[in-house]
């Protein structure tokens, strides 16, 4: 079975999870003000996840066949999670992390529909992370409505 096209999705999802611990890193320690600590917390737990994502990625990528990539070979995309001047725009973080979530979802549906019928295990573990990003999505949401009414 000829799995390049699976591992190449699965290779951008984990370049994808890295750029998101990067960036959550830089976000939870550069964020300032009261209003930050909750997002600040929130980003911390969101850390481990995704590096744990990142490393279910890659020990799948080298159970079907591939190579993991080293850090020349993840393209960088979220320009949205860029540290911002202002270190107090806790709303401008929160519609960052939605949008990675939002993209990473995008992403493991991909991974859905080209293993369908053809690799049930990475179908199965690209559900599990789909749900877990779901989840994200769904609480930075709700953290979102609170401070623009707040």
């Amino acid at each position: 079975m000829d799995n390049r096209k699976i591992i190449n999705e699965l290779k951008m999802a984990y370049g994808m999870e890295l750029e998101t611990v990067q960036n959550y890193i830089a976000a939870s320690v550069n964020l300032d003000g009261v209003r930050s600590d909750v997002i600040k917390k929130a980003l911390g737990v969101d850390i481990a996840e995704a590096l744990g994502h990142a490393q279910t990625i890659a020990k799948r990528i080298k159970t079907i066949g591939g190579t993991v990539p080293g850090s020349f070979e993840n393209e960088r995309s979220q320009d949205s999670l860029q540290p911002l001047d202002d270190t107090t725009d806790v709303v401008n973080v929160i519609k960052g992390v939605i949008a990675a979530e939002e993209s990473a979802m995008a992403q493991y549906n991909k991974i859905i529909k080209l293993c369908d019928g053809v690799d049930y295990v990475t179908q199965d573990m690209a559900i599990t992370l789909l749900a877990g990003e779901e989840d994200h999505r769904r609480e930075f949401i709700g953290f979102l409505t609170e401070y623009e009414n707040g």
